[in-house]
């Protein structure tokens, strides 16, 4: 899988860019911060070079990267965020969001779940929360292979491909070039 970002899921670019547009509207921390559109981006990567191992839902994976963190009211340990972020997804999803009840009930559960650290579950709930975990080097955490819930995400160069992201703040290109159409802070 090539390192930039085109969307191949069922939210087409122009969806996910009027998705983001909106989630940037109600989101209270700093745009480009800790959990920012930075860190989706990263975390969107992340799961599609993922799901090319994992046979996981695309559709899921690219909608959770920017669900999971889109209603964090601090960068620190904030419970209930990914309720929070799986409800903004369930109250725009016959505007915004094309999918089927089975794929939206896979990206609900792995916003709900992502910080509770399990292993075991569906493929496609598992690219997701480990794409999340792949970028853990931002905050200061190093990604442990046994913390992952799917053979791709344990794989020494994908972790270390992840980490020098992570550690550099990378930006994938999309999101400047799809996502931010107008000038952030």
């Amino acid at each position: 899988m090539e390192d930039n970002y085109q969307s191949k899921a069922s939210a087409s670019a122009l969806s996910m860019r009027e998705i983001v547009r909106e989630i940037r509207q109600q989101y209270r921390l700093p745009w480009r911060g800790l959990h920012g559109v930075d860190h989706w981006g990263r975390v969107l990567e992340n799961g599609m070079r993922l799901a090319a191992r994992t046979g996981a839902d695309v559709a899921v994976v690219e909608l959770f990267a920017i669900f999971h963190d889109a209603c964090r009211r601090n960068e620190s340990i904030d419970p209930g965020h990914g309720r929070r972020g799986a409800e903004l997804a369930a109250a725009w999803r016959s505007d915004l969001i094309q999918i089927n009840d089975q794929q939206f009930d896979l990206l609900y559960q792995a916003c709900v779940q992502h910080t509770d650290g399990r292993t075991v579950g569906d493929p496609t709930v598992l690219t997701c929360w480990d794409a999340d975990r792949l970028d853990l080097s931002r905050a200061g955490i190093t990604p442990k292979p046994k913390r992952m819930g799917t053979d791709a995400a344990r794989d020494p160069n994908i972790i270390n491909w992840a980490i020098d992201r992570a550690l550099t703040r990378y930006t994938p290109p999309f999101v400047d070039e799809t996502w931010l159409y107008e000038d952030v802070e």
